[in-house]
């Protein structure tokens, strides 16, 4: 999948009925912190889900490896990077971005928390990294 270098922000949401439409809710943080100015229209892209279950919890096949082409992940499995927790996961885990708004999963993390990180494991839209330093 090719992120592309227009990306302000990376959230997860549920898409909720409401009488005649469909909605989307964005986070109050991404709008505090990041580039979206309430009254502004942006361009929305909705990508399914990256867990390897469908909605019933059905393990569906994945996606193949990104072709050479797109864009890389600004990191690397070991690398080690200082960052700040922005927002909390669905499953409770610290979320910071770096590089082209680039997701990096800290379990035990709290929104504030600046951290030194591993990184353990690289996607091609997120990365999950262990807490090595509490604080910088």
């Amino acid at each position: 999948m090719e992120i592309s270098e227009k990306l302000l922000c990376l959230f997860s949401t549920e898409v909720s009925a409401e009488e005649d439409r469909y909605v989307i809710e964005v986070p109050r943080q991404e709008v505090e912190t990041g580039d979206i100015d309430p009254g502004d229209v942006y361009r929305v892209a909705l990508i399914s889900r990256d867990d390897g279950d469908d909605a019933d919890g059905e393990a569906v096949a994945q996606q193949p490896q990104s072709a050479p082409s797109e864009p890389q992940p600004p990191v690397d499995v070991s690398e080690t990077r200082y960052v700040e927790i922005e927002d909390i996961g669905k499953q409770g885990d610290g979320i910071a971005r770096v590089e082209r708004g680039y997701v990096i999963i800290v379990p035990g993390a709290d929104v504030g928390d600046r951290v030194k990180i591993e990184v353990t494991e690289v996607k091609s839209n997120f990365a999950v990294g262990e807490i090595i330093e509490e604080t910088f």
